[in-house]
């Protein structure tokens, strides 16, 4: 498989959840950043955009979008500054089922892909690409950010959204996110069952 690395955008608003500290919410007694966290140890670098905090896992780097709070293409421009492995995966602080498997598979999905497909991109139950569930070309990536300009309240399509990509089934529901308060019931309540 591909050499990759990771970059875990952490640092947003959480406006759905009135302002609460997404990343440091719990299911099953664990934050949803470390259950991402862990579902990335084979990457060669991690690195989380955001408040630096404490995490389970070591050997994660830490870094700032510009300005703070600059949204989610400045925090992949932020996290671009600190990889170098020709895959790079962009990956939600809020998915709690993610797992080794799935990011497995979408690297793996890449890989097979060839040349000319830029991303693999989770497509959940609902059909929706979650673009930040997702394995990325470094350098295409790089090459459609250098297009836009300054990143700052970019929405990640205006990035995302031109790359020639392959649409991953989500077979094992680990695309649901916590965006609302009901969202992080229902992850807790499955967790439970």
């Amino acid at each position: 498989m591909t050499p990759y690395d990771v970059i875990v955008p952490a640092g947003g608003a959480a406006r759905r959840l009135g302002g609460a500290d997404k990343p440091g919410l719990t299911v099953g007694g664990t934050t949803l950043l470390d259950r991402v966290l862990a579902a990335c140890t084979g990457a060669r670098t991690t690195v989380v955009v955001g408040p630096a905090r404490p995490t389970a896992r070591d050997g994660v780097r830490w870094t700032r979008e510009r300005p703070p709070g600059g949204g989610p293409v400045s925090a992949v421009a932020a996290g671009l500054d600190l990889v170098t492995a020709p895959t790079v995966l962009l990956l939600a602080a809020d998915l709690p089922f993610l797992d080794r498997r799935t990011v497995d598979r979408l690297v793996a999905a890449l890989d097979r892909a060839g040349p000319d497909v830029d991303a693999a991109v989770l497509v959940d139950a609902g059909g929706r690409d979650q673009p930040l569930a997702a394995a990325y070309r470094t350098g295409p990536l790089r090459a459609a950010l250098a297009g836009l300009g300054a990143p700052e309240g970019l929405p990640l399509r205006r990035l995302t959204g031109g790359l020639a990509r392959l649409r991953v089934a989500d077979t094992d529901g680990v695309a649901h996110d916590c965006d609302t308060w009901e969202d992080l019931a229902q992850a807790r309540e499955r967790d439970r069952s």
